[in-house]
């Protein structure tokens, strides 16, 4: 069983099935409404466990439906919440997701408690226990919190695995703690200034990120794969190709399975390949959590 601690948001998804996005300004008529437990934090986390990850999530939630809810649903998955915040001061975080026919997604959150996850919110001995090999991170909570945890982590001998999502400007301190980053096209442009088209594109983009001080770098790109840059392998790792119904956390259903592959002892290589098996099952079914596979559906 892996050992893996997983910090971030936690919301509740409210999904509309349309035939395309809408315009700027134009209204269409929907078609399905779901309502899903989501945040990028519990999707990894649920996503983690569901493979054989040992897991615990900390995040914040509010005094509310959705918060009771979300932590009832954490437990079901095998999820150990204890360090889960109340927070009497703001909502729990919801997202309002548009999923058109093709599965492409447009996301607009509103953070709630998870904006007001911070450092004091949870001891840093947490860290020091010797519970944990993996830290899992993404970009839904204060960057502050964020990079208390990566550099606290690091310093414990604790792999640090960052999803920079949603994109945003990180500091060379975080970086240099950040064992593994794992940024789509957009997130490494944005970190980089390179325009990720291509595999050449796509190396020198990791490049670039390595020298601010992050020793492993994956670039995802969808269908295609991801593209590795690593100390023992640098080259693209194809994608299994699909029909998509929904793209909606197919990267958390990524990086939660790269968690339990690396904690498993697998190369970066056969993780990737391993998580790449597991986000094309996630983008074949509706929702956030509710499209993490099992660990004998990758089998």
């Amino acid at each position: 069983m892996s050992k893996i601690l997983v910090i971030g948001s936690s919301n509740t998804d409210m999904v509309i099935k349309t035939e395309k996005l809408p315009a700027s300004g134009e209204t269409i008529l929907g078609g399905i409404f779901l309502m899903n437990p989501g945040g990028k934090g519990a999707n990894q986390a649920v996503a983690a466990a569901r493979l054989g990850g040992k897991v615990t999530f900390i995040t914040k939630r509010g005094n509310d439906l959705f918060g009771n809810q979300a932590v009832g649903l954490l437990m079901r998955e095998g999820i150990d919440t204890q360090y889960i915040v109340k927070d009497l001061d703001f909502p729990s975080g919801v997202a309002l997701i548009t999923v058109d026919s093709a599965g492409e997604n447009s996301i607009v959150v509103a953070p709630g408690s998870n904006g007001n996850l911070l450092q004091e919110d949870f001891p840093s001995v947490i860290f020091e226990t010797g519970k944990f090999e993996i830290l899992l991170l993404q970009l839904e909570i204060p960057i502050s919190t964020v990079e208390y945890s990566a550099v606290t982590a690091s310093e414990h001998g604790i792999k640090v695995i960052l999803n920079p999502a949603p994109a945003c400007k990180l500091s060379d301190n975080l970086l240099k703690h950040t064992w593994l980053i794992t940024p789509n096209e957009t997130e490494a442009e944005a970190l980089t200034g390179v325009t990720i088209t291509d595999i050449p594109s796509a190396e020198r983009g990791a490049v670039l990120i390595q020298e601010r001080g992050v020793k492993n770098v994956i670039i995802t790109l969808g269908e295609t794969g991801a593209f590795v840059k690593s100390e023992n392998f640098t080259g693209l790792i194809p994608g299994v190709k699909v029909n998509p119904v929904d793209t909606t956390a197919a990267g958390d259903v990524f990086n939660g399975a790269l968690a339990v592959a690396i904690s498993e002892g697998k190369g970066l290589h056969d993780a990737v390949v391993f998580a790449n098996k597991a986000a094309s099952i996630s983008v074949t079914r509706m929702g956030a959590q509710a499209s993490a596979p099992y660990r004998n559906e990758i089998k």
